[in-house]
């Protein structure tokens, strides 16, 4: 069979709540794809920073081949042997004291959502039923319906509601908007260190540490969302480490597991994580020993093999160049690290097609936003791979 069978079978038996590109890939080594007709192609996406250590990581691999030979799942009504090392490893790497592991992104988010709420009744005292939490504009936080209801991209919300209440938005980057929306119901301030899906939306220097201060002023959680973001992607383990801020809560995904295996955490300290308890929040897979170990070998390779130090030097490296790329289409380069978003001009007319044309000449990125191109390879590219990159990636921005 080939890419086209495939797409037609996708097609015809799958629901069509994605537009991906039509490439069929079949294997993966690092930062390399290889389709099932036999092209290869540099990944530029990383499943959305899901593969920071790379496609099918040896050691991670390995750690995934001989627990699952050993057991895999034994719900939370058990211990297992991995979890509490991961635990503990986590917090190591981090300095958070505790943490909840769950599976996917989305489910973080609501558990955080969840944590924040249990905090404003039993601590902050906030009547019942009345916390408020606030999100930034062209937040991302996942897809769920509680998590949608406080989107304000329409897309996302248009024939999915009635939608859960509690969310107050302001606009990104705005410190006054902030200040003026906190009042003695508000519970927390969740927000993205980085917008990843907004475009790769930077804020203005300071923004979160002001931030940040403005909620402890207040006894409000300061909530940061780093699924895409955090544990090396930008440069830091954090994103928020680029302002020196310690959010109360933070949200990890993606990179935990390498791209192996859905594992996710909400990390925090005692006082905060500590108000769960048992019977009130919970996942039959999360936690689960094949995802712990999982978790465990991909801290240690971000750790082993200095990703996060890696990611800031060739992510500086990388948009250095394509900052010398002289296109009539762009108009900004951004990024942190190797989370890197080109803007184009309206009259580029698009993303998709640049996003086309890269893929027909190798090169794996997508839109988002539909004017940016958004380029975050695995953090163990190097400054060669990114070499034999940039002129197709000039001649693709320098298309008509």
């Amino acid at each position: 069979m080939n890419s086209q069978d495939y797409i037609q079978i996708e097609e015809k038996y799958g629901a069509h709540n994605y537009h991906p590109l039509d490439v069929v890939i079949e294997r993966g080594e690092g930062v390399w794809v290889y389709d099932v007709d036999g092209n290869k192609y540099l990944d530029c996406l990383s499943a959305y920073s899901a593969l920071n250590q790379g496609h099918v990581h040896p050691e991670i691999l390995n750690a995934l081949v001989e627990q699952a030979k050993k057991v895999t799942l034994t719900s939370r009504a058990f211990r297992n042997e991995q979890l509490p090392l991961m635990y503990k490893e986590l917090s190591e790497m981090t300095g958070y004291e505790m943490s909840i592991p769950m599976n996917s992104g989305a489910e973080a988010v609501e558990t955080a959502v969840k944590l924040v709420r249990k905090w404003a009744y039993q601590t902050k005292k906030i009547p019942y039923y009345q916390a408020e939490i606030i999100v930034a504009e062209g937040n991302f936080h996942g897809r769920t319906i509680s998590i949608v209801s406080f989107s304000t991209e329409e897309y996302y919300k248009k024939e999915f509601g009635p939608f859960t209440p509690g969310f107050k938005t302001v606009p990104y980057g705005d410190i006054e908007a902030l200040r003026q929306a906190i009042t003695p119901n508000t519970a927390a301030f969740m927000v993205e260190p980085i917008q990843g899906e907004g475009g790769v939306i930077i804020p203005p220097t300071g923004y979160l540490k002001t931030a940040a201060a403005i909620c402890k002023e207040n006894n409000v959680l300061f909530v940061a969302d780093e699924i895409q973001t955090g544990l090396g992607r930008t440069g830091k383990l954090f994103a928020s480490d680029y302002e020196n801020v310690r959010p109360d809560i933070v949200i990890i995904g993606k990179a935990l597991s390498g791209g192996f295996y859905p594992v996710s955490a909400v990390l925090a300290d005692t006082p905060i994580m500590g108000l769960f308890q048992p019977g009130e929040h919970g996942s039959t897979f999360g936690g689960n020993p094949l995802g712990a170990a999982v978790a465990r070998a991909a801290l240690k390779v971000i750790r082993d093999e200095n990703l996060v130090e890696k990611s800031a030097e060739l992510g500086d490296y990388f948009i250095e160049r394509l900052m010398e790329i002289p296109s009539k289409h762009v108009k900004e380069v951004r990024g942190r690290g190797l989370l890197i978003g080109v803007e184009l001009l309206p009259s580029a007319k698009g993303a998709r097609r640049f996003c086309e044309k890269l893929k027909s000449m190798g090169i794996l990125a997508k839109e988002t936003h539909d004017n940016v191109i958004r380029f975050a390879p695995p953090l163990i590219i190097t400054k060669e791979v990114i070499d034999w990159s940039i002129p197709i990636i000039q001649e693709t921005l320098m298309m008509e």
